[in-house]
């Protein structure tokens, strides 16, 4: 929801970085590899409990997100690049929710249950994706990607917000957990919706084969 709001805000500063970067042959999969396993650490601290460390590698993780997109713009931008940079931002999030599952008992049926829903978000936003890439849509709301970004009310930027309230006040992670379940269904149904109304009924035989 706020995501085309923080675009614009920090597209400047990241591209400038990017540049930066790029001259000193920085590669943006190596950022996103990077990033990724650095996500994966946070997973593993907040599964030990140790959340405000696993809050520095979160942020770290969306970082380089961040500036694996600028790298590859202030470089060459690959089909490749933007395919793993989408599926290993799923599995880090998918992760994240899998150790506050594994953290304490009390957090573990909200934990698991956000496990399902990133999945639910996950596949309403690639599904959407693969059909309008089919059509020949494009938007840039989000700024240029490999593919079509359609949004909702839970995206990157409240995924964010939820993981550093989580990490700072565990002790509320089951409410504020379920509140943000909410959020992320209400996402899948808006994605849906649009679906059905940008793709309507298709008579495309060999799309139903």
């Amino acid at each position: 929801m706020l995501d085309p709001l923080f675009v614009k805000v920090l597209k400047k500063p990241l591209d400038r970085a990017g540049t930066a970067l790029a001259a000193r042959g920085i590669r943006a999969d190596a950022l996103t590899w990077s990033g990724f396993a650095v996500g994966l650490l946070g997973a593993g601290a907040i599964a030990a409990e140790l959340y405000l460390l696993g809050l520095v590698l979160i942020l770290i993780n969306r970082l380089a997100d961040g500036l694996d997109g600028a790298v590859a713009r202030a470089t060459r931008p690959t089909d490749f690049g933007g395919y793993l940079d989408i599926v290993l931002d799923f599995i880090a999030y998918s992760a994240i929710a899998g150790g506050f599952a594994l953290s304490t008992s009390a957090h573990t049926t909200a934990g698991v249950v956000l496990m399902v829903s990133f999945m639910g978000t996950a596949s309403a936003f690639l599904a959407f994706a693969v059909i309008a890439a089919k059509r020949d849509l494009s938007t840039e709301m989000r700024g240029r990607k490999s593919f079509f970004y359609v949004g909702g009310i839970a995206e990157g930027s409240e995924t964010i917000a939820f993981f550093v309230i989580v990490c700072l006040w565990p002790e509320s992670f089951t409410l504020a957990a379920w509140v943000f379940i909410a959020m992320c269904w209400i996402t899948v149904a808006q994605r849906i919706y649009q679906a059905k109304e940008v793709f309507g009924e298709t008579t495309d035989l060999a799309a139903n084969s």
